[in-house]
């Protein structure tokens, strides 16, 4: 399970050091892709092929289905962590993630999220005042909030 908020730098070659912690888990290659909110998603191999095998249970016939598919793979890469514990985010990820400088890296139960800091603070600004309600809403999940 991946916990916990991590503040990062990503170098001028697209380079970002993955947090120890984080690291662990996701193995040394994994997989990242775009995400949902305008970040990137990272999965361990496991978590992915979970993922895939979800996906590939998809109607095809639906345009919906087939956009999501597309977005979800196509924007897909294998990444490997280096000695350094950096990982070679690649040029697109970088440019609809909106990563220059300053990255937030975060675990979300069974992936990683890697965002810009303007981005995550922004998000946190909008949803902030909405928890609750997001709360009421899913009490039937039965989560045990």
């Amino acid at each position: 399970m991946f916990l916990g908020e991590y503040q990062h730098t990503i170098d001028s070659k697209g380079r970002l050091i993955i947090p120890a912690r984080l690291r662990e888990g996701l193995g040394d290659k994994f997989i990242v892709t775009k995400g949902l909110d305008g970040c990137l998603f990272a999965y361990p191999p496991q978590e992915w092929s979970a993922l895939e095998q979800k996906m590939r249970s998809l109607p095809f016939t639906r345009a919906d289905a087939r956009a999501f598919v597309r977005f979800f793979f196509a924007g897909a890469t294998e990444c490997e962590i280096d000695k350094q514990g950096r990982v070679l985010i690649p040029a697109n990820l970088r440019e609809y993630a909106g990563l220059e400088k300053e990255v937030v890296v975060i675990g979300v139960s069974s992936r990683v999220e890697i965002w810009s800091l303007e981005r995550w603070e922004r998000y946190n600004a909008e949803s902030a005042s909405s928890v609750e309600e997001i709360a009421e809403k899913i009490v039937d999940f039965d989560l045990g909030i």
